[in-house]
């Protein structure tokens, strides 16, 4: 599209009708003419990002279903940088003069004014529209999703399932969600993309008592981009999972407080790399100067023996995106390789703040937030050690199997719960334990996680920071840490 020069006292007579019914290239135009009246105001940089949402939840209790929630929503983000200072409107009026409403907003947050009547104000010439949900056969994701009908009768289904098999049960609950999201991001680099997301997430959480003996257990699935998710899952299959877990853990010995070598299972085991490190690489930090590892790129931070990576590219995991919400295309980041630190996580305004470049990390929940640096599939890459070779290195130590919540302080400071953990004596799995919480900061567990098995796992996550909660991956292969604190009784 060649740019074209307008006067501004003929904007507001500028008539546009970008389709209602999906985000294409009919919006070329308004947003082109928004933009370079923004340039023109003396913004040096502005993004539109535009949102379409149909969500739906669906909760299980027990035998019936006691809540279904559906949300649709619809609008539009404005950022815009003057130097290394932003602003950033909101607004659910997507018409061309509800945009320059928000656009106008913004302008004056930053001391900009409107141009001159008389004066040129240049379109912006955005790239032929990127579009993702054309191209990668997204259009028909939606309506070929489970229906509410079946939403409910596979969750009762499940719910009966874990009935017949579990003891001692107290409450069951399966939960599942569908979230489609159509976005479009238009900016004045002239970045203009297309995508649709599809994700989803099913699950148990079981409850078991037996007098004064109590335990729960979890199970969480998901994906993106398979409509079919919630029909294929293996409820059966889970079922006998939790219900062998709960059932171990309902009258397992309380754990003694002290130091342990410890192996942490794989999957969500990588929360702890996700919550105590990964944050600390994200830009966000290092603009507020909040991570140890703020001047550390090509240092060792960890372990000799750890690599890890954060990417938007495994197939239908949770985490992963054909592009960011600022319009990147997603790729791969080498995070850490043999200890050394390569890479931080950055969006926009981190390479505009800090000069570390754009990962495809610009992430947010809605247009509500403007985007900020954020993991996608985020874990530790498989080492040359066998399950085996981890436990024969332990004379007396803790098997954590299943994490369960925690806190991670600014500066990598973290607590967890462990939903389910085992003693290991002279390298054999032992008698179960409940009430580990390991203790640690970042820094220290990094440099003592010495061996990692070859059976890397991924597990869903949601994770919440400055731009709202977002869907992204942990994982790790089986991985052993030389010396923990964990507490007890």
């Amino acid at each position: 599209m060649s740019p074209t020069l307008l006067i501004s006292k003929e904007i507001p007579s500028l008539q546009y009708n970008p389709s209602i019914d999906r985000f294409d290239a009919s919006w070329a135009a308004p947003l082109s003419t928004l933009l370079g009246l923004g340039r023109a105001a003396g913004a040096d940089f502005i993004e539109f990002f535009l949102e379409k949402v149909n969500y739906i939840s669906c909760l299980a209790e027990d035998d019936i279903i006691t809540s279904i929630s559906p949300r649709l929503s619809t609008g539009a983000g404005i950022r815009l940088f003057k130097g290394k200072g932003d602003c950033y409107v909101s607004t659910n009026d997507i018409t061309f003069n509800g945009l320059k409403k928000a656009l106008e907003k913004g302008l004056s947050i930053l001391g900009l004014q409107l141009p001159t009547p008389n004066a040129f104000t240049p379109e912006i010439n955005l790239e032929i529209l990127r579009d993702y949900g054309t191209y990668r056969q997204k259009e028909s994701w939606l309506s070929s999703c489970s229906s509410m009908q079946e939403m409910g009768d596979v969750l009762l289904s499940a719910n009966a399932e874990i009935k017949k098999i579990a003891t001692h049960v107290q409450s069951r609950r399966a939960a599942y969600f569908r979230d489609w999201q159509e976005v479009l991001v238009a900016a004045s680099d002239g970045t203009f993309a297309r995508d649709i997301r599809l994700t989803q997430s099913v699950g148990y959480n079981l409850l078991c008592a037996d007098g004064a003996n109590r335990s729960s257990i979890g199970k969480r699935d998901g994906n993106t981009s398979n409509p079919g998710f919630l029909r294929e899952w293996d409820y059966r299959g889970v079922a006998e999972e939790v219900s062998e877990s709960a059932g171990r853990m309902l009258y397992a010995d309380y754990v003694e407080s002290g130091n342990y070598p410890i192996i942490m299972a794989n999957q969500f085991g990588g929360v702890i790399f996700h919550e105590a490190c990964g944050h600390l690489l994200e830009t966000t930090q290092i603009e507020q100067k909040t991570t140890p590892f703020l001047d550390m790129k090509g240092q060792k931070i960890a372990h000799e023996n750890l690599t890890a990576w954060d990417e938007g590219l495994s197939d239908k995991a949770f985490g992963t995106i054909d592009m960011d919400d600022e319009g990147m295309p997603t790729q791969r980041t080498l995070l850490i390789e043999n200890g050394i630190l390569k890479n931080f996580i950055a969006d926009r305004t981190g390479y505009i703040r800090t000069g570390n470049p754009r990962t495809g990390s610009g992430r947010r929940q809605n247009y509500n937030y403007p985007a900020a640096s954020r993991m996608r599939n985020t874990y530790i890459a498989p080492g040359d050690y066998s399950i085996e070779d981890l436990f024969n290195s332990i004379d007396k130590g803790i098997y954590c199997k299943k994490m369960g919540g925690g806190s991670v302080g600014a500066t990598g400071e973290f607590n967890f719960a462990v939903e389910e953990a085992y003693l290991i004596e002279n390298g054999k799995l032992g008698k179960p334990l409940k009430g580990a919480t390991l203790i640690g900061s970042a820094k220290e567990i990094m440099n003592k996680i010495s061996m990692c098995s070859q059976d890397l796992g991924l597990a869903a996550g949601f994770c919440g920071s400055v731009s709202g909660s977002v869907y992204v991956t942990v994982g790790q292969p089986h991985l052993k840490v030389d010396s923990i604190t964990v507490g007890g009784r």
